[in-house]
């Protein structure tokens, strides 16, 4: 047993010692690709969602220098028909890039380093590959001499990408190690299995990746192994009735990431946090700070700042996926930003609309704390605006309401747009974009007998009353209060159990005035 070479089960015996969600069944998934043409699996997620969880718990399953049965005897994988038979019997080599950078000395060294550290140890085993100084022909030469076969485990495959941005001569090295490990003729000769986890997909030259052979699965695609992203609505309720915890905020607070497959995927970290905390909070800068995001939103390439006031607002924005690199120097446009902030877990992505958005409130706070400290002041004074704003309309101070509408309007719109009733509700949204947190923003609700032009509808356990907002175009705001009234739009929230304000806002052509009037009403 070794650092590298057959690192054993005492990673993943921590592990079970902590609350553990059970995600054994990924080994049988793995365990299919065992000797095939699809032995190659990389997996990429974000930061803290659960990657090095699963890398211990597969070093722990295949290493044949322990035996790990009681470890798995209570888990999934343990009634899966493949778990005898794969169960601690191959060689194992576990290697964590990120600690070769900080143990190496200097970082353009770490291709070395990797390399003469794990030969040292195949040496203490295999000392006819004495001579070798490539990792890669010393599993060639033990594998052509004794048949033994190995599984490679790869943690923060991407380090070397991420912290070495422009070191290209590096990552080349890096690149051509992989190669000789996993593209080569002799592959299939020395490696039964390989893993790799990181946040970054594999490196692109091109349009050309540069290890085809692996099965990738990615925040974009995460295919058959979607599940295993984070933890699931099941998981997450089942933990939350356990440890008393408020299930509907955990939602807000950590749900949003979605697939094709899996509909409700949820911070891994951020959940774990909060039930070890008892209390819901942003566990997301605890852990990476604001910075990265800050470079990326402060580019601004092809109306980012446009985009992200959108999705603050709660919408999605198209990007197209295809143009990104899979690494941090070679953005060129929007949709390679938006890309990788999705491989960063900043952005959700929704395969059928080809369109990301903001997933849930902690993330939504990391970018509005990121605006707050970057360059990007309109943004920021729109934030800061509708707080105020909302506060205003509650307490039914309708001149405040008025007036701040009309400053929001000055800095989210061009006033040659401004021009008809559509371009107004685009401004009230805008305006109330602080209410994504408490609220489910609803246009044109079918109501009564007609449609209310916007209902902010409190979400569960929230105090807030529902705001039905109604726009009127160079008319007085009381006729928007009175066409609520006549058409009865109200109706459809009895028994909902809040109190309603009716806001009626208008804006005058003439005069350039927004008006404004609310009313309460008790159901």
């Amino acid at each position: 047993m070794g650092m590298y070479l057959n690192p054993g089960n005492a990673g993943f015996q921590s592990i079970r010692k902590t609350i553990y969600i059970d995600k054994s069944e990924l080994i049988a998934k793995i365990n299919q690709t065992i000797g095939t043409k699809d032995k190659l699996t990389c997996v990429s997620r974000p930061r803290r969602f659960g990657k090095s969880f699963a890398t211990q718990m597969l070093c722990a399953y295949y290493d044949k220098t322990c035996n790990s049965l009681d470890l798995f005897s209570d888990l999934k994988i343990a009634k899966d028909s493949t778990f005898e038979q794969y169960r601690n019997r191959y060689h194992v080599i576990y290697l964590d890039v990120t600690w070769f950078i900080s143990t190496g000395g200097n970082i353009k060294n770490t291709v070395f380093y990797l390399q003469e550290q794990v030969l040292h140890e195949l040496y203490m085993i295999y000392p006819f590959i004495h001579k070798e100084t490539s990792f890669p022909v010393a599993l060639a030469k033990i594998a052509e001499k004794t048949g033994d076969k190995f599984i490679i485990i790869i943690d923060e495959w991407d380090a070397l990408f991420r912290e070495a941005k422009e070191d290209i001569k590096l990552q080349k090295e890096y690149i051509q190690l992989l190669r000789g490990l996993f593209k080569s003729h002799q592959t299939d000769k020395m490696l039964e299995a390989a893993y790799m986890t990181g946040i970054l997909p594999i490196k692109k030259y091109g349009t050309q990746s540069a290890l085809t052979d692996f099965q990738e699965y990615t925040m974009l695609q995460p295919k058959i192994l979607a599940e295993y992203t984070g933890f699931t609505e099941a998981e997450v309720s089942k933990l939350c009735r356990k440890y008393q915890l408020d299930f509907e905020q955990a939602k807000r607070w950590y749900d949003g990431y979605s697939f094709s497959k899996i509909k409700s995927i949820y911070n891994p970290n951020s959940i774990m946090q909060a039930v070890k905390s008892g209390e819901f909070a942003n566990y997301w800068t605890e852990t990476e700070t604001y910075e990265s995001l800050k470079v990326y939103i402060e580019i601004n390439l092809d109306g980012i700042k446009e985009a992200l006031m959108q999705m603050l607002g709660g919408n999605k924005c198209k990007i197209d996926t295809g143009t990104f690199q899979n690494d941090m120097t070679t953005i060129k446009s929007r949709d390679d930003v938006f890309t990788l902030l999705v491989h960063l877990g900043y952005l959700a992505y929704d395969g059928q609309e080809k369109a990301v958005y903001i997933p849930n409130m902690e993330i939504r706070q990391e970018f509005i704390r990121a605006i707050k400290a970057g360059r990007h002041t309109e943004i920021a004074k729109l934030i800061a605006a509708s707080d105020v704003l909302l506060q205003d309309t509650l307490l039914m101070e309708s001149q405040r309401v008025a007036d701040k509408i009309a400053y929001i309007h000055q800095i989210s719109v061009a006033p040659n747009f401004y021009n008809n009733e559509q371009a107004l509700r685009s401004v009230i949204r805008f305006a109330y974009i602080c209410c994504i947190d408490e609220f489910k923003e609803i246009q044109e609700l079918p109501s009564g007998h007609g449609y209310a032009d916007i209902v902010y509808l409190p979400k569960k356990n929230s105090s807030m009353p529902i705001l039905v907002i109604e726009l009127k175009w160079n008319q007085k705001p009381n006729s928007a209060i009175q066409q609520i009234k006549e058409k009865n739009y109200p109706q459809i929230f009895e028994g909902y159990g809040s109190d309603i304000l009716l806001v009626g806002i208008s804006y005058d052509e003439k005069t350039k005035k927004h008006e404004c009037v609310i009313e309460k009403m008790i159901l």
